[in-house]
């Protein structure tokens, strides 16, 4: 019976923790900046509560009720808007990250967890030993789409100076690339392109090389991740969160689609270069620090694809 404060809510994660707490009679308070799209997502009722704002205007949250855990992962998703509309995402991860923090300051909450990204690890291209948590690669600061990794970055620090100096239990999650349920039919990132391909039977035709390597986590098992850190994370700590099982290209991602969902479409390379996609990485990261309280993932690459509907 504990309450959770939950920020984009009506986003892929945010959505997949709604729905995995509520039936556990957990009450929710939702900040979303839509509370008419929300309630068509979830319904109304005592469990539920949300709260009208937009954590990119520099507005404190208000929220009247007591809150026992908070699970920040409100943020900009799709690489064109980060592109597009720094400004905004620059804004919305230090705005939101600084007003969580201070509520949970004031109430004392038990928990925060805030959902970074792997994105922080910057430019790594050697996948030789897996990349740990104290590892930092080279980000651009001057570019326009840097602003999603600086800022995280910059979240990052904040969490930690607030677990340090103000004794916030705030714990940090770098979650990699996540699908699986709750992926928008109107998702434009690379994962839902191939599956849109592969349930349209049109080729998949890659605007870069392909080379880019990461691994990959299913929705659900982003949830037990989180709710496991958010239990037993360390404050002040960052973990890595991904199925280590996953690691693979993209342009392996796109034949991986092809040959196990649509194989008469064809993968197809078509080089651009104004495109919004991060240079080239290999990032092979290390999962055993999550590991070591007690979290393993349950789910590959097959069952997020088949979760979007495509075969």
């Amino acid at each position: 019976m504990k309450t959770y404060l939950i920020t984009g809510a009506t986003g892929l994660i945010g959505q997949n923790l709604v729905k995995e707490l509520l039936p556990q009679g957990c009450r929710l308070v939702l900040p979303v900046r839509n509370i008419e799209r929300a309630q068509a997502m979830f319904g109304v009722g005592e469990q539920l509560c949300y709260v009208q704002h937009d954590f990119e205007k520099a507005l404190p949250l208000q929220v009247e009720e007591k809150v026992d855990y908070i699970i920040h992962a409100a943020c900009p998703t799709a690489s064109s808007f980060m592109q597009q509309h720094p400004v905004e995402t620059i804004n919305t991860i230090l705005n939101g990250t600084q007003s969580i923090l201070e509520l949970a300051r004031k109430q004392q909450v038990e928990s925060v967890v805030f959902l970074s990204s792997l994105e922080v690890y910057g430019n790594i291209t050697d996948d030789s030993v897996p990349v740990t948590e104290d590892v930092q690669g080279y980000v651009d600061p001057l570019s326009p789409r840097s602003s999603y990794p600086m800022g995280k970055r910059m979240a990052e620090a904040l969490c930690a100076d607030y677990a340090a100096e103000c004794g916030v239990p705030v714990k940090i999650a770098r979650l990699t690339q996540t699908f699986g349920p709750g992926v928008s039919a109107t998702d434009r990132r690379v994962f839902a392109q191939f599956a849109a391909s592969a349930r349209e039977s049109r080729d998949i035709v890659l605007a870069t090389t392909g080379a880019s390597s990461r691994m990959y986590l299913h929705t659900q098992d982003a949830v037990s991740a989180i709710l496991t850190i958010l239990e037993k994370g360390e404050n002040g700590q960052a973990y890595n969160v991904a199925n280590e099982d996953t690691y693979i290209s993209v342009l392996d991602m796109a034949r991986f689609v092809k040959d196990n969902f649509n194989p008469a479409i064809q993968v197809r390379v078509e080089l651009q270069q104004n495109h919004c996609y991060l240079p080239e990485f290999h990032l092979r990261l290390s999962i055993e620090k999550l590991k070591a309280l007690g979290w393993k993932a349950q789910n590959g690459l097959y069952e997020m694809f088949k979760a979007l509907n495509i075969s």
